[in-house]
């Protein structure tokens, strides 16, 4: 269960999101993130035994800050209303597909998958999708995979990734330029104290599906 600290934090920092109110409320901020790393913590043990290649990464190490990078945003509040963790072998800085929890009041979410990859990467996911197209059709039409995940999340190209026919029958499946998954949460089922069943039944539908990139991945860097 997602400690209330956690969310109640969340809740006031959303409509008080300045610097004042912050500073004014740091140790409420401490303790909603000492409680978010230790929940991770354990959500990572968790995860670890549906999916042991993700090794033995440490919270601190998943967990994104929560200080925005307003330098090229037209968006100028300085935090982010969310924690967020992205749980996969070395971390939030994986190039690796991996497992993320993102709890924000009202916008909620359980995802995975790669997000934005370097271009190298990318290629390679691409290649082996269009090498294994049925292999990767099989996973992504699976009915409960599509029933939890219904669409491959991001932004797509229009026609063909460069080095790619545009007539090939598969080429839809290469479109995307992440390889990202997503599934809504409400605050209800945040504060359920069943949540992490359903987390990790969640990951387990998703595991296939990183097994797949991370094959590919592994190819990209080697």
């Amino acid at each position: 269960m997602i400690p209330s600290t956690i969310f109640d934090f969340l809740k006031e920092l959303t409509v008080n999101n300045n610097k004042e109110w912050f500073n004014d409320n740091k140790s409420k901020y401490q303790t909603a993130k000492d409680d978010f790393e230790s929940y991770i913590d354990q959500l990572i043990a968790l995860v670890h035994s549906i999916d042991p290649t993700i090794g033995h990464p440490h919270a601190k190490d998943c967990i994104f800050r929560i200080y925005r990078d307003v330098r090229f945003s037209k968006d100028k509040l300085p935090y982010k209303n969310n924690f967020g963790a992205y749980i996969a072998h070395g971390g939030r800085k994986s190039p690796y597909a991996g497992y993320y929890l993102h709890i924000e009041p009202d916008n909620s979410f359980i995802g995975g998958g790669i997000y934005c990859p370097q271009p190298k990467i990318l290629k390679t996911v691409r290649e082996s999708i269009m090498d294994n197209a049925e292999e990767y059709v099989d996973i992504i039409k699976n009915k409960t995979f599509k029933k939890t995940f219904p669409e491959i999340w991001g932004e797509k190209v229009k026609t063909a990734p460069k080095g790619f026919s545009k007539n090939d029958p598969n080429i839809d499946l290469i479109r995307p330029k992440s390889y990202a998954l997503i599934t809504n949460l409400t605050d209800e089922e945040i504060l359920d104290p069943k949540f992490e069943k359903q987390v990790i039944k969640t990951f387990n539908i998703m595991k296939p599906f990183n097994d797949f990139l991370n094959i590919a991945i592994k190819k990209g860097l080697s």
